[in-house]
């Protein structure tokens, strides 16, 4: 993933996908490769784009999206209309990770695709899983790790909110800039490494987000910013 996770649009709404892609390109870390507009345009797609995640509707002209999401071997979240209680427990049993409802705001979608991104992270960066690992996967993707480890009863170290008003700082002074590790590590008097393990397992905590900064080479600079 150089450029952010790949994600399919399926939509036979044209100007629905494209409002639903302008809502994931908004996202640091995500990238749209392509939009198709009925069940087989979905599964060629699938197969010549390799999406890591696809953003699937119940409704389309030639089949049930329902049926498209058991032939998709990536994750799948269900985007669609279709409000009954059938089409939700079998997009749930068929492994969808989440099911919006239309119509939805540009913010409802981003908080989904944030709670996947620290639910990847997390899991990527484990070699090997034990329980916890497994239950903050879990929280992480249902978008409740943030209330739960934010929560008063969870005190942050020292170096913790050195960092986290760094972020605020910069914010406050910039307008919203975001800061690298080495800038975190340089304000907060830690090596860069320090810096980094913080920062990442802040942005796993849901209280940082990760902005990614495209240079014309190589890969992208992670930027962090605190939660607002």
């Amino acid at each position: 993933m150089s450029r952010g996770f790949p994600v399919l649009i399926v939509d036979d709404d044209f100007h629905v996908a494209t409002l639903h892609a302008s809502y994931v390109e908004a996202v640091p870390g995500f990238r749209v490769v392509g939009h198709a507009g009925n069940a087989q345009q979905a599964l060629q797609a699938f197969h010549s784009l390799r999406p890591e995640l696809v953003l699937l509707d119940v409704y389309l002209p030639d089949g049930s999206g329902l049926d498209v999401l058991r032939q998709l071997d990536c994750d799948v979240m269900m985007l669609s209309a279709a409000a009954d209680v059938t089409s939700l427990r079998m997009a749930l049993h068929r492994g969808a990770l989440a099911y919006l409802l239309k119509p939805f705001g540009q913010e409802d979608l981003a908080q989904r695709l944030r709670s996947y991104a620290r639910y990847r992270r997390l899991l990527e960066k484990s070699i090997q899983l034990d329980q916890d690992i497994v239950e903050r996967a879990r929280r992480s993707l249902l978008g409740t790790e943030t209330s739960a480890l934010s929560s008063p009863a969870r005190t942050r170290s020292a170096t913790e909110q050195s960092i986290l008003e760094a972020l605020t700082g910069a914010q406050s002074a910039s307008g919203g800039a975001a800061l690298s590790a080495l800038e975190v590590a340089e304000q907060v008097g830690v090596s860069r490494a320090t810096a980094q393990r913080y920062l990442s397992s802040l942005a796993d905590d849901g209280a940082v987000d990760i902005q990614l900064r495209y240079g014309t080479t190589g890969r992208p600079e992670h930027r962090y910013a605190k939660r607002r």
